[in-house]
C-alpha cells in the first residue's frame, strides 16, 4: 500500500491546497479539458457542485489514507456511480494527468519530485479502485452493465 512517509507528503501538501480549494478544482477541470475536450459532455454546464465533490472526496481520500478497509469502498462506490455516469476506464489516465498537472501548479516548487511520486502512487490506487468498482456493475457473465445494454438497443 502506502508508506508513512507517501501519505505524509500527500497530506501536507493537500493541507496547502486546502485554503484555495475553489481555485484549485477549477484549475483542475480547466486542465482535464484541456487535455480531453470531450469529457466536458460529462459535466453539467455550472461546475461548482462538482468542484465541491472533487474537493470532499479528495479530501476524504486523503483522510483514510493509512485506513484502506474504510477508504476502498468509499472509492469503490464512486467507481461505480463514475461508471453510470459515463466514465469508462481509459478517461482514468486523463485524470491523473490534470491531478498532476493542477498539483504541479499549484504547489509550485514544494511539488517535488517525492511529493509527485506519492501523489501518482495515490492516484494509481484510488483509480484502480474506482475502475474495480465500475467494473463491478458488470453481472458475472460479462455482460455489459444496465447504462451500456440501454445505449446498445
Amino acid at each position: 500500500m502506502l508508506t508513512d512517509r507517501q501519505i505524509t507528503l500527500v497530506r501536507e501538501s493537500f493541507e496547502c491546497i486546502m485554503p484555495r480549494a475553489g481555485e484549485f478544482a477549477g484549475n483542475f477541470y480547466d486542465a482535464l479539458f484541456g487535455l480531453q475536450p470531450a469529457l466536458r459532455l460529462l459535466f453539467p454546464n455550472d461546475l461548482a457542485a462538482q468542484e465541491k465533490k472533487l474537493i470532499d472526496m479528495l479530501e476524504t481520500a486523503v483522510a483514510l489514507l493509512n485506513e484502506p478497509e474504510r477508504l476502498m469502498p468509499v472509492l469503490e462506490e464512486s467507481g461505480r456511480r463514475h461508471a453510470l455516469y459515463g466514465v469508462r476506464e481509459r478517461n482514468y489516465a486523463r485524470v491523473g494527468e490534470a491531478l498532476l498537472q493542477t498539483l504541479r501548479a499549484t504547489l509550485g516548487a514544494a511539488f517535488d519530485a517525492e511529493t509527485a511520486a506519492a501523489w501518482t502512487h495515490v492516484y494509481g490506487l484510488m483509480s484502480e479502485t474506482m475502475i474495480r468498482g465500475g467494473r463491478s456493475l458488470q453481472n458475472p457473465s460479462g455482460a455489459a452493465g444496465i447504462e451500456e445494454r440501454e445505449v446498445k438497443g
